[in-house]
């Protein structure tokens, strides 16, 4: 329950914020200690055209907490066992926002306030060969560096 630090938060390009899949583990450990709280896989892996999912149990001290789908697509047959990290980790987050853990995540004043003051949206310029909208707006955090290669922030 204890409030999300900044510093932790990332940008997606897309302005999406959120916490990278290590700092749930290591807040889990903090309060469970490493070993007293788990993942249970409850369903096998399902895999769709473009999408892998599973369900997942989160376990900790014995006592089941909480149960999520964890979701990842995939673009390349070759990409299906990274895929279902993928969705493990996803379901990991899920699982976690039922503890309270990065609560404020979910909160639009949160998103809102943390985007006013640690993020910045910029207009990237893109190579000629990629064809994206040109209107296209980009996040990222005030204290990373700009794009490079093969974009160009301005």
């Amino acid at each position: 329950m204890q409030p999300v630090d900044a510093y932790d938060v990332e940008v997606k390009p897309d302005g999406l914020i959120y916490l990278p899949e290590i700092k749930y583990r290591r807040i889990l450990n903090k309060a469970f200690g490493p070993g007293g709280w788990g993942l249970a896989p409850r369903t096998s892996v399902q895999v769709d055209s473009k999408i892998v999912s599973r369900e997942y149990a989160l376990v900790c001290g014995g006592r089941l907490f909480s149960i999520a789908r964890g979701e990842q697509e995939y673009f390349d047959p070759a990409g299906i066992s990274t895929a279902t990290e993928a969705a493990k980790s996803n379901a990991l987050m899920r699982c976690c926002k039922d503890l309270g853990v990065a609560s404020e995540l979910w909160d639009p004043r949160f998103i809102r306030e943390f985007k006013a003051k640690h993020a910045i949206e910029y207009s990237p310029v893109y190579p000629s060969y990629l064809t994206l909208d040109p209107r296209k707006k980009l996040w990222r955090r005030k204290d990373s560096p700009k794009l490079t290669y093969p974009y160009k922030e301005v």
